[in-house]
């Protein structure tokens, strides 16, 4: 095989491998990896635990079957089970939620920065979609009833809302241990320092008092 050849084979191999080590996070190098809140060193996720100081404990959460209060502004609320919650979870690369919505609840559009998910209907019909990137900036949307899945792929702004009567609730599961979440509306509307509102009116195509009015409400 000629150099030119083997030179371009091993970046391929390497472009290849390196978007699997990349996609998720990292994988650990021994049976367990347990988060130690505690430790004052900072790296790209959480130092471990001495193991002869890990205890079953750390492996375990409770509270996926008590339902979150709905009541606030946008009639839903996410009760998380990641890394923080469960130390056991560093570095397995998953996570889950359980969300609980109102009826005609919704949890807002968001992304998850370093997590794609998979959602399940356990109580209750959704509707729930996603928007690709720019510039095609499509949207799949579909009802979701008891018993339905649907993936929202890493990134990308999704969200859901109930559709029904009654309360509804969904499990999702997660491709990190901190899946990381953006409220597309609190990151825009309620940054802080606020984004100037003139910056705003020009993305938005509106007024400043519009802007101004919406910012104040987060």
């Amino acid at each position: 095989m000629a150099s030119s050849q083997l030179i371009i084979l091993i970046l391929a191999v390497f472009v290849a491998t390196s978007s699997l080590v990349f996609a998720s996070d990292p994988s650990p190098l021994q049976d367990f990896c347990v988060a130690d809140p505690n430790c004052t060193v900072k790296v790209n996720g959480v130092v471990c635990k001495d193991p002869k100081a890990v205890t079953v404990e750390d492996f375990f959460f409770t509270g996926l079957d008590k339902a979150g209060n709905t009541s606030n502004a946008v009639g839903s609320k996410v009760t998380a089970a990641n890394v923080a919650q469960i130390p056991g979870l560093n570095t397995l690369g998953i996570s889950l939620a359980r969300i609980d919505y109102a009826p005609w609840g919704i949890n807002p559009p968001h992304t998850h920065p370093r997590a794609s998910e998979i959602l399940t209907v356990l109580e209750g019909t959704l509707l729930v979609g996603f928007v690709t990137s720019n510039t095609e900036n499509r949207l799949f949307t579909k009802v979701l009833y008891k018993g339905d899945a649907f993936v929202f792929p890493v990134g990308l702004i999704h969200f859901q809302q109930n559709i029904g009567y009654g309360p509804a609730v969904a499990l999702a599961a997660l491709s990190s241990q901190n899946p990381g979440v953006i409220t597309i509306a609190n990151a825009v509307f309620g940054s802080n320092p606020d984004i100037p509102a003139n910056i705003l009116a020009k993305a938005f195509q509106v007024d400043v008092a519009t802007i101004t009015k919406i910012q104040s409400k987060f």
